[in-house]
């Protein structure tokens, strides 16, 4: 595999990294790095046919079909920026996108490279997760576990005593989402697995070593 020209999917759950190592990968392959919120939100901006089609759907509360899906990809890897590839982050989620993806990318002369899957423990995941908090007023990071203030209940960065947790952090809601994308998810491994392109790394290894084990997979 051409390490300066390829075409990524990362797989993973949220708060698996696929985040932290799509922007590794991005600024090492100079690569565009292209998750679904970011295209909708560009193309509802752009003021294009497409856009005001999604705009129009969005704004009824309805979901994006993968046609349309697909048809926003197509015009984003014709961009300048995609040229020595790119990351796809959140897409495909079903099988039937990942067959659609494949038609359009078949029709554009090009192919997904390597399918880099996160692999998690669901447990330690909701641990690590649920167990995030933040400053209410500089938003330094903190964790039950892993990172207490150095003060109990004071901030180290501004000493504020105020602290928060997101919504989307809570255990119940985490869990949730796990088995979500699990549901979604499961059927796309064997499906990868069949073309030969599906690799695994530990997602809840440090990060450094998660990074160093896609390092080994795309010739790093």
């Amino acid at each position: 595999m051409n390490p300066r020209k390829v075409n990524l999917i990362l797989l993973g759950p949220p708060g698996a990294g696929k985040g932290t190592q799509a922007q590794y990968l991005q600024s090492k392959l100079g690569v565009a790095k292209l998750s679904t919120g970011d295209m909708l939100r560009a193309a509802v901006a752009s003021g294009s046919a497409l856009g005001k089609q999604v705009q129009d759907i969005m704004a009824k509360g309805q979901l994006v079909s993968d046609d349309i899906m697909v048809n926003l990809l197509r015009e984003r890897i014709r961009q300048a920026d995609c040229q020595n590839g790119f990351i796809l982050d959140g897409f495909p989620r079903t099988v039937a996108q990942a067959e659609a993806l494949d038609v359009m990318l078949s029709e554009e002369k090009k192919h997904i490279d390597c399918v880099i899957e996160l692999k998690v423990d669901d447990k330690q995941l909701v641990e690590r997760i649920a167990g995030r908090f933040s400053c209410a007023k500089c938003g330094a990071g903190y964790h039950d576990n892993f990172k207490q203030p150095k003060k109990s209940g004071v901030c180290d960065e501004c000493g504020a005593t105020e602290f928060s947790r997101r919504e989307d952090d809570k255990a119940e809601t985490v869990s949730k989402r796990l088995d979500a994308y699990h549901r979604q998810t499961a059927p796309l491994l064997p499906y990868y697995q069949k073309k030969g392109v599906l690799k695994g790394v530990d997602g809840m290894a440090d990060i450094g070593d998660v990074t160093r084990q896609i390092d080994g997979i795309i010739g790093g």
